[in-house]
């Protein structure tokens, strides 16, 4: 069998252990610069929608640790914390070249530390699908997964695009989402989930708050008399509703549990919880008198 000398000079490279991998750099979502010798071999995913974003593009086998809470198989990994502690020292034993971490979900003291460890820190804050797909094609410019990555963005681009063209224009429904009911609290215009109402023509109430799930009062959402009640945390949440027979959701019968946990989860599985949404938001849209 004969080689052509590129062909024959990598091998001997590969043999030799001579090659090296050209560095790779993204910026995060904090505006750091994130460069890594090659792409990441042992990755610590620090959230929930990390892991699932690296599973969308195909590096599942590049994890070395996540967190509490993550998906699909808790069992497969090392859990190394949740949002409100770190094990360090678990984290550091697994010796990642890359840490996956929640900007507003991991304490800045924590991801601090990280870094005082010498691991690279990829700060993720995602607030829209666009960010998300961001995302994925950063991930796999440090995973060297670009292909997928960018398959895996284009694809939710499209679904979500074609997700707000079928609703476009469709007659608004004021909606009240109850992200928990002792204290009493939604999300704000800036949310995810909200961005998801929008698109489905639901109209929140409370989108101008600061907070991104600030706390209201009862007789806020009253006067704001949403004709449809939603929340990701079982329906017996929004039983209290029932005694107040004027609200317009509650004469309309329109109390509705959504999958919360897709739709705050900042991965490709928000746009098919998004659709259901939209889904129970045009039920509601039925049911509305005739204007």
């Amino acid at each position: 069998m004969s080689w052509h000398r590129p062909a024959l000079a990598l091998l001997l490279a590969l043999a030799a252990g001579t090659l090296r991998a050209e560095p790779v750099s993204v910026q995060d979502d904090g505006g750091r610069s994130i460069t890594l010798s090659g792409p990441a071999l042992r990755i610590v995913a620090l959230a929930p929608h990390l892991t699932d974003l690296l599973l969308a593009i195909g590096a599942a086998d590049l994890l070395v640790g996540v967190s509490r809470h993550s998906a699909p198989d808790p069992a497969r990994w090392p859990v190394v914390g949740d949002a409100h502690s770190l094990n360090l020292e678990a984290i550091a034993a697994l010796r990642p070249d890359l840490v996956l971490a929640w900007q507003s979900g991991t304490p800045q003291r924590q991801r601090d530390a990280l870094r005082q460890l010498g691991l690279p820190v990829y700060e993720s804050e995602i607030r829209s699908v666009e960010a998300m797909a961001r995302s994925l094609r950063r991930l796999g410019t440090l995973t060297g997964r670009t292909a997928r990555a960018d398959t895996a963005a284009t694809q939710l681009l499209q679904d979500w695009q074609a997700l707000q063209a079928r609703y476009q224009g469709a007659r608004p429904v004021r909606v009240f989402y109850q992200v928990w009911d002792a204290p009493l609290m939604t999300f704000n215009g800036q949310h995810l989930v909200s961005q998801a109402m929008r698109a489905c023509g639901g109209v929140g109430g409370f989108d101008a708050l600061r907070p991104l799930t600030p706390t209201v009062s009862r007789e806020a959402v009253l006067a704001y008399q949403p004709q449809l009640l939603l929340t990701g945390h079982g329906m017996a949440s929004l039983d209290a509703w029932r005694a107040w027979s004027q609200l317009d959701a509650v004469r309309l019968g329109q109390l509705v549990q959504v999958n919360g946990d897709a739709l705050t989860r900042m991965s490709p599985a928000f746009v098919p919880a998004a659709a259901e949404l939209c889904a129970a938001i045009d039920a509601a849209r039925r049911q509305l008198p005739a204007r």
